[in-house]
């Protein structure tokens, strides 16, 4: 792949939703300053910016805590996905029995659970971890699950024809057929780790992100509460973008030079 041409595409890609947003950042900082709306109620941009500039060594602290926590919990997450993905494709009664419950732990409402967490395992980071890992095993295990049943029936046969082991089989065809979809359910939970760390958090922590929200609306800092949220979606843009990175670094040939091309032609991002 011609890297340069490459490189140039990727720009020419990022430019209109970075236009956009600029855009829309100086609508938003125009329509504050004219109509005079308070502070309080909405800040401009570069208000919440300052905020977030002076509040720099605070935020530091908090998104530390909140990316440990998103990070255990979301390993914790790929720990049990993938282990419940296998259990699914090695066994149609296993995932008979257990695809309806995986369902269903995804309709318990999480500010149930949470402040029931924090009752059983105190303001320690377990509830947070335990709150990430309920948000993103889910799409891991049924990214994995449909991954690990995606494999090449006709790779499959021949390994069989062989007298290829069930072990062989699932290590040297199943799981290479799962990385892909596993790598995307791991991209989506990635985006939900740091929003159920934060979560968590706001139902009862010590430090955090959550917590740096909650203390800057309670002292009604609209400016500091939108400087949080701003970290926030910046650190899960941020882990989604490196979990893409390790994607292509571990799956050369995945993305072989033709899908390289798809992944550059416009309208893909």
């Amino acid at each position: 792949m011609n890297r340069p041409g490459a490189l140039r595409r990727r720009l020419d890609q990022a430019a209109p939703p970075v236009i956009l947003a600029l855009a829309l950042l100086a609508l938003w900082e125009a329509g504050v300053r004219l109509a005079g709306v308070p502070a309080w109620q909405l800040p401009a941009p570069s208000a919440v910016i300052a905020a977030g500039w002076a509040q720099r060594a605070a935020l530091a602290g908090h998104v530390v805590y909140t990316l440990v926590e998103a990070l255990l919990g979301l390993a914790l997450a790929l720990a049990t996905g993938v282990g419940l993905a296998a259990l699914i494709d090695i066994s149609q009664p296993v995932r008979r029995a257990l695809y309806p419950l995986l369902v269903l732990s995804q309709t318990i409402p999480l500010f149930v659970l949470a402040p029931w967490l924090v009752i059983l395992f105190g303001f320690d980071l377990r509830p947070k971890v335990i709150v990430v890992v309920l948000v993103c095993f889910f799409p891991i295990v049924v990214n994995a699950s449909d991954g690990l049943a995606s494999a090449d029936p006709d790779i499959l046969a021949w390994f069989n024809a062989m007298g290829a082991t069930r072990g062989q089989i699932w290590r040297k065809v199943r799981l290479p057929a799962a990385l892909p979809s596993l790598f995307s359910g791991l991209r989506i939970a990635a985006t939900y780790a740091v929003i159920g760390a934060v979560f968590g958090e706001w139902v009862g922590a010590q430090a955090g992100l959550g917590v740096f929200i909650q203390r800057s609306f309670r002292a009604s800092a609209t400016d500091q509460v939108l400087a949080g949220v701003v970290v926030t979606a910046l650190l899960s843009i941020a882990l989604f973008a490196v979990i893409w990175a390790v994607e292509r670094a571990a799956l050369p040939w995945y993305y072989t030079s033709a899908r390289a091309a798809q992944w550059d032609e416009p309208g893909i991002y």
